[in-house]
């Protein structure tokens, strides 16, 4: 046997062992290692929420942590309502290709066919474009105009007032830049075309069909039943979240669900029931940045246990989560809370290598280092990401700040003299001093390393 095992490809004995590894875990076993893992992330970073990791639609593990209200001392459970941020992207993908199986609409449609008083700079942009962030119009979460007001109700073309006179940061489709605008217009598109709200062409083309009666468009004044309150920050900094103005979403965070019932959407994109196979294939295509329409492409590599994963994750005032498929196995995990400042993508990640017998660190209480924030002086400034996007950093009294595409301004909180953590978004900033001069910063989100170089001096 060992002299036939000697002869297969690495790959193949790669797949053994990992079979192997899984194997050697029971059940008990599994549930005890997630559970141990997910309380230590309670414990630290004051984890509350719902963990799902299921095997072919079956809950291999299920368990809710923490409270849904801590003001009333009401426990998260499995029914509890999260919003789930950009994952309401796969959604308006979803929405989009269904209209182009219809026949009415096609992906290389300029978005001015569906956009009242559309600027002359958009007219080169089509739905693909937006569909995959290669638009290079401006995100209106990344506006400190916007910024201000965003708990203040809109109307759409209030919104799209924000950016329609902006010029284009880059050409349609030479640049991935993460963009929420452009699945705003998108939902705006939906709306255009089926005559309908967002909401409702949502019920009647997904929802309805698949039985998720427990997802829905968060409006606030609604009456929503086992709807979470959110929150953000740790231990004595934690606190209720500051309110936004869900019209301000639409398309590209708007939606709300549970844990069960992303699991019934995980299962019905195994089958036809919204969408053909082929129309499926040409969704889950990756464009720029491994994106496709509305999914992160994750492809096949040690850190992903040799498997290609499919997978969004989703932050928003008061809440975070993430979805992973991993299609090959029909395996998912699914973690959401209702902590905006709880790493949900580095969770999920983690307790899939859990399943696969990988060794997992759980996390331990950082003290935050002491620096004299005199020193965020010489950090301020732009820096220029691959992709061609900036990232500003700058400082207010004893804070630092990065204001970045898609993820908008979040806090940096000091590691050290150089190294700079964010919980939202799920990053670290590394700055490079060269002879007492900054000229770049190294930006970790989700484990990958990108270089931006300072471009204002």
């Amino acid at each position: 046997m060992l002299g036939t095992m000697r002869q297969l490809p690495i790959a193949v004995l790669f797949f053994v062992a990992l079979t192997t590894s899984i194997h050697s875990q029971g059940p008990v076993d599994l549930t005890r290692r997630i559970d141990d893992y997910v309380t230590a992330h309670v414990r630290v970073n004051d984890f509350s929420g719902t963990v799902l990791l299921a095997k072919e639609g079956k809950p291999l593990f299920l368990k809710s942590y923490g409270l849904a209200n801590r003001e009333w001392q009401i426990p998260n459970a499995p029914d509890t309502k999260f919003r789930i941020g950009s994952i309401t992207k796969q959604f308006t993908s979803m929405l989009i290709m269904q209209l182009r199986e219809k026949g009415k609409l096609k992906l290389d449609d300029p978005v001015c066919l569906y956009i009242a008083r559309c600027p002359d700079a958009w007219k080169p942009v089509t739905l693909q474009h937006l569909l995959t962030h290669t638009s290079g119009i401006a995100s209106h979460t990344s506006i400190p105009a916007w910024q201000a007001k965003n708990m203040v109700p809109h109307t759409t073309e209030q919104v799209v007032d924000y950016v329609r006179d902006l010029p284009l940061r880059s050409r349609p489709g030479e640049r991935f830049a993460y963009n929420n605008f452009g699945y705003y217009l998108l939902g705006m598109v939906v709306e255009r075309v089926t005559g309908k709200k967002y909401e409702n062409a949502l019920k009647e083309q997904i929802l309805a069909p698949l039985g998720m009666h427990d997802t829905g468009y968060d409006w606030p004044d609604t009456i929503i039943p086992k709807r979470a309150a959110g929150y953000d920050g740790r231990g004595p900094t934690l606190r209720n979240t500051r309110a936004i103005d869900m019209q301000s979403t639409l398309g590209s965070g708007a939606l709300y669900s549970t844990a069960l019932d992303m699991l019934k959407w995980d299962q019905a994109l195994y089958g036809e029931t919204l969408l053909p196979a082929a129309a499926k294939q040409v969704m889950w295509t990756p464009a720029l940045e491994n994106y496709a329409f509305g999914w992160e492409i994750t492809v096949a590599s040690p850190k992903t246990a040799g498997l290609a994963r499919m997978s969004h994750s989703g932050g928003i005032n008061g809440f975070g989560a993430n979805f992973i498929r991993v299609p090959s196995q029909k395996l998912t995990c699914i973690v959401m809370s209702n902590n905006e400042a709880v790493p949900a993508t580095v969770m999920s990640n983690e307790i899939l290598d859990i399943y696969y017998g990988q060794a997992v660190t759980p996390p331990i209480a950082r003290p935050i280092a002491k620096v004299d924030p005199a020193i965020y002086d010489r950090y301020a400034g732009k820096y220029q990401l691959p992709s061609g996007a900036l990232l500003t950093i700058s400082r207010e009294d004893t804070k630092l700040f990065a204001d970045a595409p898609g993820p908008g301004r979040f806090e940096l909180t000091p590691a050290s003299e150089t190294r700079f953590v964010s919980a939202t978004p799920e990053a670290t900033v590394t700055f490079t001093v060269d002879k007492g001069v900054v000229t770049q910063l190294v930006l970790n989100v989700n484990g990958r390393d990108r270089i931006a170089k300072r471009v204002d001096r």
